[in-house]
Formats: C-alpha cells, sequence, structure tokens
C-alpha cells in the first residue's frame, strides 16, 4: 500500500471537515448553501448598499489561520456538539445506541477561538511527546550550565554584567557560543531558548514548518498511554453531562415508583408515547440546524444563524399543535391498544400535563443548535447542572411533600421542559451568542421548504431509533401490570449504564477522526484499541455492578415485591449483554470516526428490526418467556452488532481511510 500524498495534511485536533465524514452530510449541503443563499439574496434586496453588517462577518483570526481552518473543527468540539444534540431517551427504551448521531452536521461551522487554541495545544503536544521541539519546562538534569544561569541571575546586580552577558558590537562573535550545548547547530531550531517554555518554539509559524516536516517524515507517532490520557480528558465531562440529562427521566422514575405498580407502567406507557409523536420529532427535525446553522455560520452571516433557528421554533411550535391533539386524546387511543384501562387513563393524563413543556423543549432543542453553529458548547452543560437537582428536588416536593401524587411527576418535568429554554436565553442575552441574533423578523415566517427537506431524513433516523426498543414497552403491557412497571425499571437501569460507554465512543470517534484527517493512520489504529479496552472495561464493570446488586437496586426504583421479583431475576440477563452494549458503542463510535458510520447504521437496523423483534416477540409470546424473551432478543441483538462491526473493522484498510478523508477534504 502506497503511503498517502503528504501534501496539505490535516492537523490533528482541527482536521474535521465538511466533507470528512459520510456522503449523507455533503448531499445535504446543497440544499443548506441554497437556503443561505436565498436569505442572502432577500437580505440584499432589502438594501442593496448595504446587504449585511460589516461586524456581521467574523474576523477572529489572522488570515493564515484562517484559510488553515476555515472547515474545518477541533476533535473536543465534535464531543460537544454531540453532547448538545444527543436526544433525551424516554422513561423506557434501552437507551439510544445509534450511529447517527445528529450533531455531526455541526461540523460544518467554522471553528472558533476555542477550536483553534485546543489545535495548537494538541499540536504542541504531540511534536513535544515526539521530541521535534523540547519540553515545556527544561527538565532536571539537563546540564550545570543553565542551573548555573539561573543562579547568576538571580544573585546579578543591577549594572554589574556577568561574563555570559556582556554587552557585544554588532561585529563581534561570541566565542564561548560554539562549546555551548545550547547554542545553535545545524538541526537545531533558530532562536531557540531552553530558557523559554518549549525553547521559545511554540510559535504559530514555527509550529506550522515543525507539524508540516514530522508529518512528510512520518515522526509522529503515539502512545497507549497518551492515547488514554486523551480519550479521558475527552470523554470525563460528556459523562457528566450524559448522566445530568439522563437525571431528568430517572426522577420521575424514583418518585412514582414507590407510589404503585399502576403509577410505574403508566408513566412507561406515557413516556413512550411522547417519546414516539413528541420528542423525538422535535429532534429529528431540528438536526437540520446543524447543517443550516453550520453553513451560516460558516459564510460570516453571523445574523443568519439566528435566522435559521428563529424559522425552526416557529415550524417546531406548528409542529405541536397536532402532537398536542394526540397527546390530549391519549387516553381515549391507548385504551384501545393496551390491555390495562387504568394504565391507559393516567398515562392519557400524564401526556397532557406534559403538553404544557412541549414548545419549551422545542425551543430547547433549537436554541442548543444555535449555540452549537457558535462553537459554544458549555451551556447546555451549564443548564444541566442547574436544572437536574432542581427536576429532581421538585418531584420529591410535588409528589410526596405536596401530595400531589402521579400528577406531580409530569409538572415537574412540564417546569424543567420550560426552564430549560429559559436558562438558554439568559446565557444567550448576558454570556455569549446574542451576536447571532437579528432580533424577531417576518422574515422567518417564509422560506420554510429548504429546512423541511434537510429535516425529514434526521426525523426518519431518530423515529427508527426509538421504535424498536419502545415496541417492547407496548409488549410489555400485555403481560400485566407488574410486567409493564419491570419493564420500566430494566430499560431505565440498562439506559442509565449506556451513558458511560456512549460519551466514550463520543469521544473515541472524536480523537480517530482527528488522527485520520492528519494522516496518522497508525495512530488512529492505537487509539481505536484503546478505545476498545475502555470499552471492555466498562462493559466488564456494568456486568459485575448489575450482576451483585441485582436484589437491590429495584429496591430503589418500587416497593411492590412482585416488580422487584421480576427485574431481579431478568437483571442478570442484562447484565450479560452490558459488554456487548459497550462494544457496539465502541465499534460505532469508530465507524463514525472513519467516516463510515452508514455501516452501522445499516448494521443497527437489521439487527434490531430484523433479528431482535422477530426473536423478541417469538419468545415472548411463542415460547411464553414473557419479558424474559423480550430482552433475549435486545441481548441477541447487541451481541451481534458488535461481532458484525468488529469483523468489519478488523479488516478496514486504515491507510485507505487517510486517502479518502484527504480526497474529501480537498473537495470541499
Amino acid at each position: 500500500m502506497t503511503s498517502p500524498s503528504p501534501a496539505k495534511p490535516i492537523r490533528p485536533g482541527r482536521l474535521w471537515t465538511t466533507r470528512s465524514r459520510s456522503s449523507m452530510f455533503s448531499s445535504s449541503a446543497p440544499l443548506a448553501e441554497a437556503s443561505v443563499a436565498k436569505d442572502l439574496e432577500e437580505e440584499s434586496d432589502k438594501d442593496p448598499e448595504n446587504p449585511m453588517e460589516e461586524d456581521d462577518i467574523s474576523h477572529d483570526e489572522s488570515d493564515s489561520d484562517l484559510e488553515t481552518l476555515h472547515q474545518t473543527t477541533s476533535g473536543p468540539s465534535l464531543g460537544r456538539s454531540m453532547v448538545g444534540s444527543y436526544r433525551r431517551p424516554s422513561f423506557t427504551i434501552a437507551g439510544s445506541r445509534a450511529t447517527i448521531a445528529t450533531g455531526l452536521q455541526g461540523s460544518m461551522r467554522a471553528p472558533s477561538k476555542n477550536d483553534r487554541r485546543e489545535a495548537r495545544r494538541e499540536e504542541r503536544s504531540l511534536l513535544r511527546d515526539n521530541n521535534i521541539i523540547p519540553p515545556k519546562h527544561p527538565r532536571k538534569g539537563e546540564g550545570s550550565q543553565t542551573i548555573g544561569r539561573r543562579a547568576s541571575r538571580l544573585l546579578s546586580v543591577p549594572g554589574i554584567l556577568d561574563e555570559g552577558k556582556k554587552v557585544k558590537r554588532p561585529d563581534q562573535v561570541d566565542e564561548t557560543a560554539a562549546g555551548d550545548s545550547t547554542s545553535p547547530r545545524e538541526t537545531s531550531p533558530l532562536l531557540g531558548d531552553p530558557e523559554l517554555p518549549y525553547g521559545g518554539q511554540d510559535t504559530h509559524a514555527n509550529l506550522d514548518i515543525k507539524w508540516e516536516e514530522a508529518v512528510l517524515e512520518g515522526k509522529i507517532q503515539t502512545t497507549w498511554q497518551r492515547e488514554a490520557k486523551v480519550l479521558g480528558r475527552y470523554s470525563g465531562p460528556l459523562v457528566l453531562t450524559f448522566m445530568l440529562q439522563y437525571s431528568l427521566t430517572v426522577a420521575s422514575i424514583f418518585t412514582v415508583g414507590h407510589i404503585g405498580k399502576v403509577e410505574l407502567g403508566a408513566v412507561s406507557l406515557a413516556s413512550m408515547t411522547a417519546n414516539i409523536t413528541g420528542y423525538a420529532i422535535y429532534q429529528g427535525l431540528a438536526t437540520s440546524l446543524d447543517t443550516l446553522c453550520a453553513q451560516a455560520y460558516g459564510s460570516g452571516r453571523k445574523k443568519l444563524v439566528g435566522l435559521q433557528t428563529q424559522r425552526m421554533v416557529y415550524f417546531l411550535w406548528t409542529i405541536t399543535i397536532p402532537i398536542g391533539i394526540i397527546w390530549l386524546c391519549a387516553d381515549k387511543i391507548l385504551m384501545k391498544v393496551v390491555p390495562e384501562k387504568d394504565v391507559a387513563i393516567l398515562a392519557g393524563r400524564y401526556l397532557k400535563i406534559v403538553l404544557i413543556g412541549a414548545p419549551g423543549y422545542a425551543t430547547f432543542e433549537s436554541a442548543k443548535r444555535y449555540l452549537q453553529a457558535q462553537g459554544l458548547f458549555s451551556a447546555s452543560l451549564y443548564v444541566l447542572l442547574i436544572c437536574a437537582p432542581l427536576n429532581a428536588l421538585m418531584n420529591w416536593l410535588f409528589v410526596w411533600q405536596f401530595n400531589w401524587g402521579f400528577n406531580g411527576a409530569p409538572i415537574a418535568v412540564a417546569i424543567t421542559d420550560n426552564l430549560l429554554p429559559i436558562l438558554l436565553i439568559l446565557y444567550i442575552r448576558f454570556v455569549a451568542g446574542g451576536n447571532c441574533w437579528p432580533g424577531l423578523t417576518r422574515r422567518a415566517l417564509h422560506n420554510w421548504l429548504p429546512m423541511i427537506r434537510l429535516a425529514l431524513p434526521g426525523l426518519v433516523m431518530v423515529e427508527a431509533e426509538c421504535l424498536a426498543f419502545e415496541i417492547l414497552t407496548l409488549a410489555a403491557s400485555y403481560f400485566g401490570t407488574s410486567h409493564l412497571a419491570a419493564q420500566s425499571v430494566l430499560a431505565t437501569i440498562t439506559s442509565f449504564t449506556f451513558q458511560i460507554p456512549f460519551p466514550i465512543s463520543i469521544a473515541a470517534s472524536t480523537r480517530i477522526a482527528n488522527l485520520i484527517g492528519a494522516t496518522l493512520a497508525d495512530a488512529a489504529k492505537i487509539s481505536a484499541r484503546v478505545a476498545g479496552f475502555a470499552a471492555i472495561a466498562v462493559g466488564v464493570f456494568n456486568v459485575v455492578l448489575l450482576s451483585s446488586l441485582r436484589n437491590h437496586i429495584p429496591q430503589l426504583f418500587t416497593s411492590d415485591p412482585d416488580v422487584i421479583e421480576l427485574v431481579a431475576k431478568i437483571l442478570p440477563l442484562c447484565a450479560a449483554f452490558q459488554l456487548f452494549d459497550a462494544l457496539a458503542a465502541c465499534c460505532n463510535g469508530i465507524l463514525r470516526g472513519l467516516g463510515r458510520q452508514e455501516v452501522g447504521g445499516y448494521v443497527q437496523l437489521f439487527c434490531y428490526y430484523v433479528v431482535a423483534m422477530p426473536i423478541s416477540m417469538g419468545t415472548a409470546f411463542g415460547l411464553g418467556w414473557q419479558l424474559y424473551g423480550l430482552w433475549a432478543g435486545v441481548a441477541i441483538a447487541l451481541g451481534l452488532v458488535g461481532v458484525i462491526e468488529g469483523v468489519f473493522l478488523s479488516r478496514v484498510n486504515w491507510e485507505r481511510s487517510v486517502e479518502d478523508a484527504r480526497s474529501r477534504n480537498e473537495r470541499s
């Protein structure tokens, strides 16, 4: 295999370009470009002499850096963007395991200052670890002369120069320089000074030269230790964010579950309905902003980012009308579908109350992407740090202290759904992101067609992700209230454990994409192996945790002895597939890093719908295994996903992936 052409190597940490992913994203780019062009044309028609304010165009960096980074992002930013776009799971699904992460299109945005700083830091770190530039600080024992210089500087008296600092004329040569181990040599950099960090070699210009030379000569290598450190640094904040996000779900399960198994089953059924008919629709449609806002921001027309966001908010509010009609009639609809009438009535009541928060949730989904397009990924975490504890407190207060009972849980959810966008808007107003807001405008009421065309594929994928696991909840209702309540507890537990390997897979995809884009195939393979071992470690931890505590964990969710017994009986099966679950998540992350996530998408759709559903239904109803049979199909499907994707990755030509990434980048 011939080595890839070294021309214009892409630097790690800033190499994820608009077309370094699956062709599905590039295919959507013309629609986004046409939409942005039409908005610009309308703006030009409105004011021909001044189509856009000058300060709308960002000039945050020097021209040379913009030329290098115009369509790139840093690795960590990709991870953070995926956090913001991760869909909120329902109370009953077994976790989002899809390879299509809706935030990937956000990479089409222009790089932020944080992106550039992170890129420089990664470059400097790799160059330092490969001994291409000196360490940040002189190492101990490098020579007594360095220590002597420090001592002489500390002990020197102003006005008296030591011998090493005599004033020389321009034409005078320092005769001691020839024997100085720190003086320039043929292979040493000019202007190097061991007294300065990195020997004074960490200037932008010098790093550019050093990096290109090192990539050309194949000197950039990585180690297991380094990749483990990077993986931990990337995934740590993501795990925290995902845990906080899912705690919004767990809080309601904890509080309602101890009321009774009928109430617990109703929460399960209501959240399944809300997820399929509401939340998944909001999240799927909002994915078009990942492309539209990114294109607008990348073009330098910042106000168009706010225009696209405002347009999406109005569109989602319009969609809320049919969603609201379904939720208001949910009790009547569910009574015709599920055999437990009491459960259906309570579920309908839950949906009527939660409907109050639907417009706020739709606004939050849009506002997240408005900030992501600008490279502001921490805002969602800050909001969750406030809302997650407050949501848990409200559940406890409303359900138990105010004696509102079952109604207290959906009230807490509705308040939280409205509080999320309010806090995010306050962040935009007083912290960052407000410079892209154009104010309320009638232009947001038209030119919806490109947005809808971009949104439909995302809607289909998100619905396909959750529907397979929501079907299990509907099936569990036919076995009785206890089984439906147990299904809710089991799905919540497995979803919670999934919040660890999935963020790790995001971090792995980020790092691998960086290294692939930098034409560092060997380093990418090492990073993938490290991610694989991390997934195994997390999977084993989850297996041990669920197995050893199978009789205690159910008591956290419910006090009903029948439900506790059912959960304890099936939890070992759920524990058994935790290893497969973690490995499948890791393989999906590696595939995303390689730009081959469509492989994972096809594999999962096949395994879930062709394998898992028939096995689950056949064993649950045909063989009479009931709830155990439902989860048996899921376990087999996840194991099959891990095996198929693992075999595919073992045969991947990493050098070819590097060439493909570079060719896509050059075409962009």
